[in-house]
């Protein structure tokens, strides 16, 4: 079965479906990419404290344990990188305010700026969207769509 917005039962009970699920914001009706970035914001504050090495750590643990947390999300209910699954936009908007100053328009930059990446999935985040599978593709195109946002807010900030 595939499909990203297909119906499926997920379980908030289950911590692993819990947290693909970025804490039930994937399960917004509407836009849950979208809104699994937003729920990212607040845990992005209360990481931008660290110093770089420690944020980058615990990116890094976020990327490696997503890849196991959206696979089995994905395989527990039949669908590949099902709509509802947003562990990885978690992880892409982490990536994409990577050591930048934090104001809420760096914020609000990096938010857009991961989305429109993320949605259009431009060269070559779009050969990795189609191309790779399991818990890993799912993550792939969203930490290289963080990469893109990631390097313009350099730019811009």
């Amino acid at each position: 079965m595939s499909g990203k917005n297909t119906k499926v039962n997920f379980n908030l009970a289950n911590p692993v479906q819990f947290l693909a699920l970025g804490f039930g914001s994937g399960l917004a009706p509407k836009a849950p990419g979208t809104f699994g970035t937003l729920a990212a914001v607040p845990l992005f504050l209360l990481m931008s404290g660290l110093s770089p090495l420690l944020y980058g750590s615990l990116v890094f643990i976020v990327c490696i344990a997503g890849i196991y947390i959206c696979g089995k999300a994905a395989s527990d209910v039949g669908v590949h990188d099902h709509g509802a699954i947003v562990w990885d936009e978690f992880a892409g908007f982490f990536i994409t305010m990577f050591m930048i100053p934090v104001s809420w328009q760096s914020v609000l930059v990096g938010f857009i700026l991961f989305r429109i990446f993320d949605i259009a999935k431009p060269w070559p985040i779009s050969v990795a969207d189609k191309k790779l599978t399991g818990g890993f593709g799912i993550m792939f195109d969203d930490v290289l769509a963080g990469l893109f946002a990631l390097g313009i807010m350099h730019i811009i900030f």
